[in-house]
């Protein structure tokens, strides 16, 4: 069959390389695509929001199945144009995709079915919103609504901060559109756990767990971005957490969606935090996290065209879902300067060890040829992941194979998982 994908990044890189493995696969397409890519899929120079030219290519090459990586064409409707094209799909429609898209949305639907979450209130008006953090206990956290890029989201210390966060996110429109409403949500403490799940409307299996490091600099400083690195399995999801999940958070968001006439087909992507209340829903994502699944499909055994066919077809519950008993952890190597300014067009060396490495992955999140040459094209740069028969062994291996790989003002964290250490 011949396969497209939507997207740039690592996610889908990391995508590319699990359906590649199957043997369903005959040719793959990707949309843009990046350097890394190129190795398993012809890149097309079509954007993941030029809906009209990804169907027109579609159909000119009958493209069996699509995968949408992305948020923003999940969001803005992508698969509903493709479906209307007769083009199978793989990922939520647009009325689905705003469990993502809006987080005053996803907060009403866990509130209306009692899935368990952080207490909030919804704003549109910035005069309302400051009234209502005169009375607030601090910190607390302000989320721009719409989709930030994985940055519209601010914890403030006191008065004075949240003040300037509702100029920021409201008035200024640091975030654009995503401004327009603001969700205001009291602050949680403890571990942060990543699970994904395949989706088919009314089964959910979910996947190994993984942790995101969003903060840019060492020890949890610095700016939030789009993931810095990730490691999996978590050790604090444990079984316990495993079970108060799938019984009041799992398929009670499945069913919830099914309940508002938004059947829900594709990737969940729950962000929890393990609170002393227990487990709660820190946020949804309506696709593959990213970096996260650069250390969960690495682990996965399953063919992934068969499952993602499975969601589409309603069938999921005749999939055994299966990941490998180890560990992963990913360390991305940025541009110095990310995520607020850095330069472009560096050569990356290096890349060629990787081939002569199994259990080693070097997933391109901002490449591009230049001529023969592969050059840095972004923020994140790279994904650097490794596999170890435990998650301090994946650990060393990551950080060891991040010494192969050499560009001009190349940035990393260097405490990915340590976290693993105090576990």
């Amino acid at each position: 069959m011949k396969v497209l994908i939507v997207g740039s990044g690592g996610r889908e890189h990391a995508i590319a390389a699990s359906a590649a493995k199957s043997p369903k696969v005959e040719k793959m397409y990707c949309a843009p695509g990046n350097a890394g890519i190129a190795e398993y899929a012809e890149c097309v120079p079509i954007g993941a929001m030029e809906f009209d030219k990804l169907v027109a290519f579609a159909k000119e090459n009958a493209v069996d199945l699509v995968i949408v990586g992305m948020d923003d064409p999940l969001v803005g409707g992508l698969v509903d144009e493709l479906e209307a094209a007769g083009i199978r799909t793989f990922g939520p429609r647009k009325n689905a995709a705003i469990l993502e898209g809006s987080k005053a949305f996803s907060k009403d639907l866990m509130k209306k079915y009692e899935i368990p979450t952080a207490g909030y209130e919804n704003f549109t008006d910035p005069e309302a919103a400051l009234a209502y953090l005169e009375t607030a206990k601090f910190p607390i956290v302000l989320k721009a609504d719409g989709l930030a890029l994985g940055k519209g989201v601010l914890i403030c210390q006191n008065l004075e901060e949240a003040k300037e966060g509702v100029r920021t996110i409201m008035l200024d429109k640091k975030f654009g559109t995503a401004g327009n409403e603001m969700v205001i949500e009291e602050f949680m403490t403890g571990r942060e756990v990543s699970v994904l799940s395949f989706v088919d409307g009314k089964t959910i299996k979910t996947m190994t767990s993984a942790q995101d490091h969003k903060r840019a600099g060492d020890g949890d400083t610095g700016l939030n971005t789009g993931g810095m690195g990730t490691f999996s399995p978590s050790p604090f999801y444990t079984k316990e957490v495993e079970d108060f999940c799938s019984k009041y958070i799992y398929q009670k968001t499945v069913d919830a969606m099914a309940a508002e006439g938004r059947e829900f087909k594709g990737i969940i992507f729950f962000g929890l935090m393990l609170t002393e209340d227990g487990p709660k829903v820190l946020e949804y994502n309506a696709r593959f996290g990213d970096p996260e699944a650069q250390v969960v499909l690495p682990r996965m055994k399953n063919d992934l065209i068969e499952v993602a066919e499975a969601c589409i077809d309603g069938t999921l519950d005749e999939i055994d879902l299966q990941f490998e008993d180890n560990a992963a952890v990913c360390v991305v190597l940025a541009s110095d300067g990310y995520p607020v300014s850095y330069e472009k067009g560096f050569p990356i060396r290096g890349l060629e060890k990787f081939k002569e490495h199994e259990g080693y992955y070097c997933f391109h999140a901002g490449t591009k040829f230049d001529g023969d040459e592969i050059v840095t094209n972004g923020g994140r740069v790279l994904g650097i992941t490794a596999k170890g028969k435990n998650l301090k062994e994946a650990r060393a291996n990551a950080y060891a194979a991040t010494e192969w790989v050499q560009f001009e003002n190349k940035y990393m964290r260097h405490d990915i998982g340590k976290a693993i250490d105090e576990a």
